[in-house]
């Protein structure tokens, strides 16, 4: 079977590579610059993101309550428990961190525009699977928060809840609501221009990405972190991924879910969001060096979720063929 490449994740590495060699365009007068284009592109990207949210759409996902219960808690509930059952194993500072990057990903609200895009592909319940991607972002700007914050204060690390919560909701929660008023007018605009809106969204994404590895590899961040700990990070984040994977399609089965809905649990359930990842990223630790490290957790699921959700959906949809 082949596996499409996905350009994005191409780009990501590019930027990383860009990072590694050009970490001085990270600092000084040119950061202020980038600050200033990635705190506006954020706002834009959300804005856009609400134009995006259809009301009716939304309504005609609402029916399903078990399901939508079962991929929130997936989501927010479950992926947390099973990484703070290593917590134990943590002994040193780097190991905290590492740790700290992987319950990040954990605490992240779901993807929206692969897991419809994935949920269509493989014909499961599109409208439940619209509703759960869409309602997962606005959940995670409280909860996701909250986990690390749990956390983050056993730390050395600068974290003000209060001052989180007022940037979330600046350059998050305020541009979706005021896009969510104005879908009516603009909504179509946005809908036969999403592709672009899609490239734009990426490309903000990728300078936050460069921002934050610029900034560790200024403070050689990475000069501890060897081929060993990025080949069990990868292990990590696999074993993850399939672990969820799995618990969901035993769950579905056991609550006797049709074949739509378990397709919509499994693939809806087990995806983690890049953008809010990013994003999220840049609010609670956008003035620490250790940015990059726990982006590196989410990255490396971002790659696995495509490349292993895109297999399975070709094969439900052969299926049904």
């Amino acid at each position: 079977m082949r596996v499409k490449i996905d350009y994005f994740v191409l780009a990501i590495i590019l930027v990383i590579v860009l990072a590694y060699f050009f970490p001085a365009l990270g600092s000084g007068n040119v950061l202020t610059v980038l600050n200033t284009i990635s705190s506006v592109g954020i706002a834009l990207i959300f804005f856009f993101y609400g134009l995006k949210l259809s009301p009716s759409k939304l309504k005609e996902g609402l029916g399903n309550l078990k399901l939508h219960l079962i991929i929130q808690c997936a989501t927010f509930i479950l992926f947390p428990l099973v990484v703070l059952l290593f917590r134990p194993l943590v002994h040193t500072e780097e190991q905290q961190t590492f740790w700290l990057a992987f319950f990040f990903l954990a605490a992240l609200p779901s993807t929206v525009s692969s897991s419809v895009v994935m949920v269509s592909l493989a014909k499961g319940n599109i409208p439940a699977a619209i509703f759960n991607a869409s309602i997962s972002g606005i959940i995670g700007i409280l909860v996701t928060p909250l986990w690390m914050g749990l956390f983050i204060d056993n730390t050395e690390l600068d974290f003000n809840l209060t001052e989180i919560y007022l940037s979330l909701v600046i350059q998050v929660l305020l541009p979706v609501f005021v896009g969510i008023a104005l879908q009516r007018f603009f909504g179509e605009i946005v809908q036969k221009n999403s592709n672009k809106i899609a490239i734009f969204d990426k490309a903000i994404i990728l300078l936050i990405i460069y921002k934050s590895f610029t900034k560790s590899f200024n403070d050689n961040l990475f000069g501890s972190v060897s081929t060993l700990d990025l080949m069990l990070i990868f292990t990590g984040v696999l074993v993850l991924f399939l672990l969820i994977y799995l618990m969901m399609r035993q769950v579905s089965k056991a609550l006797g879910f049709s074949i739509e809905d378990r397709v919509t649990a499994q693939f809806c359930g087990t995806k983690k969001s890049l953008v809010h990842g990013t994003v999220f990223s840049k609010i609670l630790f956008g003035k620490m060096a250790i940015q990059g490290i726990i982006l590196l957790p989410i990255m490396l699921f971002h790659i696995t979720q495509i490349i292993i959700i895109s297999a399975i959906a070709t094969k439900y949809k052969n299926r049904f063929q």
